[in-house]
């Protein structure tokens, strides 16, 4: 059982390649293991560790403070810190915050997240941008190094990992539209994030969210309007049958959008083909081009695989509708002659803070046009 960090207790991280970080212990003592990965977020930390599309992960946070206002009952994604562990360079254990619901120590000691802080996360950070993404591991309960290293040669790679099943929804659940009722949407659930469904509930859907290993035939027979996949965590790759129902679901004929981890799905069901990134996009600062519009959009995301380019411009059945540009790599695409699109970021997150919201309203206008028409 995790125990409450005490006052400097000693903790080390040991990255795949050797690198090695001193520091104090975080949140929980004891060992975990994991991908590292580092999001350049100035803000919302608690949301990031909340997100599910972060599950097994060790996350390093490029901002210096971390804990100091806090965590607050509104401000989850989902029910339980879904990261790994932390890392970061000043980490307060006390919070200060009118309203506040508790220190983020108690919080990461609530659910047994192990984490280490004053390191030098700037050196960290250009390490694994140089280096790459690894797998690492975190230790605060004085585990001898040698067995840590034995550890983390056990340790999988996140390449060919399918860990939907490890965060979805055990059972189907509701969430009504506030105020009238427009549509019903039909979300496959491979992690989701809590704001996505109230972005559709905002706009008058109903929705039913259902677990990632749902049939289609069991969602199309809920009668939906329309469909949503969400973001979640792993390989997108590795998930075999979800990759078959969401092409069943394609084939409804019904409006569909996807974010993240749902748009590598349902480029995957269209035949085209996704690659592990070198280090992946993970903050609040990305930007994003709409090739319908030519307008730009401050993005949040959240992502370590990407749709490949080549295999969506050798499909003359999708286009690309979005960029990422510091990369040029994929942000977006649709399906010609259909109300089916997808992105590769979070336009339910507040980077922009809302340049990215229209992609809902796109959404419920689909399905209402189609309703009507129908």
């Amino acid at each position: 059982m995790a125990k409450s960090r005490e006052t400097k207790k000693p903790a080390v991280l040991i990255l795949a390649d050797g690198t090695r970080f001193e520091g104090n212990a975080a949140g929980a003592i004891g060992v975990v293991t994991g991908e590292i990965a580092f999001n350049t977020g100035m803000y919302g930390y608690q949301e990031i560790f909340t997100d599910p599309s972060y599950h097994r992960q060790i996350l390093v946070m490029a901002t210096a403070h971390i804990g100091n206002y806090g965590v607050h009952d509104a401000e989850v994604e989902s029910h339980r810190v879904q990261i790994a562990g932390l890392v970061t360079k000043k980490f307060s254990a006390i919070a200060s915050r009118v309203g506040g619901g508790g220190t983020l120590q108690d919080y990461m000691v609530r659910d047994e997240v192990v984490g280490i802080c004053d390191v030098d996360t700037r050196a960290l950070v250009r390490h694994i941008r140089q280096s790459g993404a690894m797998n690492a591991i975190v230790c605060s309960d004085g585990t001898e190094e040698s067995r840590l290293k034995e550890m983390l040669e056990e340790v999988p790679s996140m390449e060919g990992m399918e860990l939907s099943s490890e965060v979805t929804c055990k059972e189907p659940y509701d969430a009504p539209a506030l105020g009238e009722s427009k549509c019903r949407v039909a979300l496959l659930d491979l992690g989701v994030k809590t704001n996505i469904v109230r972005c559709l509930t905002a706009r008058g859907c109903d929705v039913r969210v259902f677990p990632m290993a749902t049939e289609a035939q069991e969602m199309l027979a809920w009668e939906p309007d329309g469909i949503m996949l969400s973001n979640g965590p792993g390989d997108p790759g590795a998930m075999i049958e979800t990759i078959a129902t969401v092409n069943e679901l394609v084939s409804s004929s019904k409006p569909m959008f996807g974010i993240c981890l749902g748009h590598q799905v349902l480029a995957l069901s269209q035949g085209l083909t996704t690659v592990k990134m070198f280090n992946g996009h993970r903050g609040v600062n990305h930007p994003i081009k709409n090739l319908l519009t030519g307008k730009a959009e401050i993005t949040s995301q959240n992502h370590g695989f990407v749709v490949d380019r080549d295999s969506v411009n050798s499909n003359p059945d999708v286009e690309v509708t979005h960029i990422h540009l510091n990369d040029d790599s994929v942000a977006g695409i649709a399906l010609k002659g259909q109300p089916v699109f997808s992105v590769q970021y979070h336009p339910e997150a507040s980077a922009g803070p809302h340049d990215s919201r229209y992609l809902f309203d796109q959404f419920v206008d689909s399905m209402v046009r189609v309703e009507v028409l129908a």
